[in-house]
């Protein structure tokens, strides 16, 4: 859990450099990173309440097998985001499933670019992603600090 949550404040500040540089679609996927790495820190803090959703197992390359739910928040692969968002959302609160929401459009952005008809990214121009990646990055820091620094977390 300590791994994923200086992974997501590294991967914040260079979301927040990348972005002061003016590279906006780099920016979007490093905040895209932080989130999913806190993400996980979260997920393997709830770990309890995702085992009743990801019940399976998982057979690695290696050919060992492992639970469903240590591998979705080992790997926290970008298709399981959303749904492992919606069940922390019920632990931490709505906020993580909104900013996950903000971060899938990020991820999305991130390789389609801007789009003003709206198909291949939400976003009509760097601008906005621009305001998105500043307000996912303030969300990092405010989950983060509510969870894991506050006296109860």
């Amino acid at each position: 859990m300590r791994a994923r949550l200086l992974e997501a404040s590294y991967e914040a500040e260079l979301a927040a450099k990348f972005l002061e540089e003016g590279l906006i679609r780099n920016a979007a996927g490093r905040a895209y990173q932080a989130w999913k790495a806190l993400l996980a820190a979260l997920a393997a803090r709830a770990r309890d309440e995702l085992a009743k959703v990801y019940t399976g197992m998982k057979r690695l390359r290696s050919g060992a097998r492992i639970s469903e739910v240590d591998w979705v928040i080992a790997f926290m692969p970008s298709s399981r985001v959303r749904p492992v968002a919606q069940v922390l959302a019920r632990v931490f609160g709505r906020d993580v499933l909104m900013y996950t929401d903000v971060a899938l459009n990020l991820h999305e952005y991130q390789y389609n670019g801007p789009d003003r008809e709206g198909v291949f990214s939400r976003y009509p121009s760097d601008e906005y992603a621009k305001e998105d990646i500043e307000r996912l990055l303030k969300g990092v820091e405010k989950v983060k600090r509510r969870v894991f620094e506050s006296p109860l977390g």
